[in-house]
C-alpha cells in the first residue's frame, strides 16, 4: 500500500484548532494543510520537526495538503493520518499479510454490531472453520524508548469498542483489536496506563474474555526519509 502522491517535505511551525497545521516549505513558503488527526498527537508534534504532506487531488478542496508524515526523532517517523489505519489493515488481510486474519474470504467495512450501537472497522466471514472475525483497528503513533503506548489520550470510545468485541466472543465469533503502529521506532505495544488506566484495566478484562490482541508495523522509512509505503510489514508483541 502505497501513498497515493509523492510527498512534499516541509518544517512544522504549529498545529491549532485540531485540524490545522502550518507547514514552512523548502522554498520558505508557509502553507495551511489539513491535520487528519483528532487525539492529542503526543510526541508527533516537535518543535520544527521534518514533516511530509500529500497533496489534494480534489481542486475544489480549501486547503491543498494533507499532513501525512513527521519525524518524531532523527530517522524516525510516525504516520498522523488517522485516515490511513483501516485502508492499511484491509490491505493486510486481504493480501493474506496477517496469519492469524487470513483465508477469510469476505472483508467488509463498518458494519454495525453490538448492543452500545457501534460500527466495527472490518468484518471478516467466509472463513472454512474460523467463526466470523470482527475487528477494531487503532491507529498507534505515541512511542517513547521504542514501546508504543495506546491511547495518547483518554477514550470513553475505546472503552465501548472494548465492551462491544467481548459481547461479540460471548456470541461465539472471534473479536481482534488490531493495532495499526504507525510508528517506526516502535518494538512492542503496551497499554499506556499513565495516560488512561481505566482503558488499560478494560484491555486485560478483554484479552482475559478472549478478545485477541494483535500489533502490525507499518514500512514507513527508507534510508533517507518515507519510503512511500504504508504496508503492514512485521508483527509486534503486545505486552500488558
Amino acid at each position: 500500500m502505497e501513498f497515493p502522491e509523492n510527498l512534499i517535505e516541509g518544517r512544522l511551525v504549529k498545529r491549532y484548532k485540531r485540524f490545522l497545521a502550518d507547514v514552512r516549505l523548502a522554498n520558505g513558503e508557509i502553507v495551511t494543510a489539513h491535520c487528519p488527526n483528532t487525539g492529542s498527537m503526543l510526541g508527533c508534534q516537535p518543535d520544527d520537526a521534518r514533516v511530509w504532506l500529500s497533496p489534494a487531488t480534489n481542486p475544489k478542496r480549501k486547503l491543498r495538503y494533507t499532513w501525512e508524515l513527521v519525524e518524531t526523532g532523527p530517522g524516525v517517523l510516525a504516520c498522523v493520518n488517522t485516515g490511513r489505519p483501516n485502508a492499511q489493515a484491509r490491505d493486510a488481510i486481504e493480501a493474506g499479510r496477517i496469519p492469524s486474519l487470513a483465508n477469510y474470504s469476505l472483508v467488509r467495512a463498518e458494519v454495525r454490531y453490538g448492543s452500545e450501537n457501534s460500527r466495527i472497522d472490518l468484518h471478516l466471514s467466509g472463513h472454512p472453520v474460523q467463526p466470523d472475525a470482527w475487528v477494531e483497528v487503532k491507529n498507534v503513533t505515541l512511542c517513547e524508548g521504542g514501546v508504543a503506548c495506546f491511547p495518547d489520550a483518554v477514550t470513553l470510545r475505546g472503552q465501548k469498542h472494548l465492551r462491544e468485541l467481548m459481547e461479540m466472543v460471548s456470541a461465539g465469533d472471534r473479536a481482534v483489536l488490531l493495532f495499526c503502529v504507525n510508528h517506526t521506532g516502535a518494538r512492542e505495544v503496551r497499554p499506556a496506563d499513565h495516560i488512561d488506566p481505566a482503558y488499560g484495566d478494560l484491555l486485560r478484562k478483554a484479552a482475559g474474555a478472549g478478545v485477541e490482541l494483535i500489533a502490525w508495523q507499518a514500512d514507513l522509512a527508507g534510508p533517507d526519509g518515507p519510503s512511500g509505503s504504508l504496508t503492514l510489514v512485521r508483527e509486534l508483541p503486545v505486552v500488558l
